[in-house]
């Protein structure tokens, strides 16, 4: 039986943002790739905390492989093997009777999914044309907006919540609001910038790392050669 809520956001490392490998949960309930959570740890120069909830550690967690979420992530992967297009595998066509097909997109216009026969007509005919399609989701509705029934394609900064274009004129007019594309792209630079961020602090600790066996192996180096100084003085004068 498939498993529910096993979608790749739910199963991707906050700190790579990619799925994650050989996940580890640390006790304040987060996972996270063992790699991440190790090297994020390291930056912190003995303070441990958790990324997302910036829950405090008083001494280093022992990380333990969540089986669990391994299992998972396996799964999910041979799924995408199978069905590159996984994100719309559970939506059914709206127009199909008999046998009913795999949605590929949605219409926030038509508020209804389509499978790729039934959609030609959103590529052909013009005023079908203008409609907004979207990748096949069964959650069509959270896209509308319950006041005015219309599609949210604008977003409030002020009050962090997607709108319409009717509630960005009237009871968020003042507000500081943008488009969904606008916010989309914003959150995605964002994204790559903190993780850029990440990246070189993993890097700058590596450096360091590297540096301080360097400095650990001249001095065994040097603790080598006073120990054979003294061994030396102490036989010629036993001589």
């Amino acid at each position: 039986m498939e498993q529910k809520g096993a979608d790749r956001e739910t199963l991707s490392c906050s700190i790579c943002l990619d799925l994650l490998k050989k996940p580890v949960t640390i006790p304040c309930g987060h996972n996270y790739c063992r790699i991440c959570i190790s090297r994020h740890w390291d930056v912190e120069n003995y303070t441990y905390s958790c990324p997302q909830c910036r829950k405090m550690f008083t001494s280093r967690p022992v990380l333990v492989k969540n089986t669990m979420l391994a299992s998972l992530v396996e799964d999910l992967k041979s799924r995408h093997d199978v069905a590159p297009s996984t994100a719309a595998e559970d939506v059914a066509c709206d127009f199909c009777t008999e046998r009913k097909r795999k949605a590929s997109k949605s219409c926030l216009n038509c508020m209804a999914s389509y499978c790729e026969i039934h959609l030609q007509p959103h590529h052909e005919v013009i005023p079908l044309k203008r409609h907004k399609l979207v990748d096949a989701s069964k959650k069509l509705q959270e896209k509308i907006c319950s006041r005015h029934d219309e599609v949210m394609k604008m977003f409030c900064r002020t009050d962090q919540q997607f709108i319409c274009i009717l509630c960005s004129m009237e009871e968020h007019k003042d507000h500081d609001t943008v488009s969904t594309a606008a916010e989309k792209t914003k959150k995605q630079r964002e994204l790559q910038e903190s993780r850029a961020v990440v990246q070189k602090n993993i890097q700058d600790r590596e450096k360091d790392v590297e540096l301080l066996k360097q400095q650990v192996k001249n001095i065994n180096v040097s603790l080598q050669y006073t120990l054979w100084s003294s061994k030396t003085v102490f036989l010629k004068w036993v001589r």
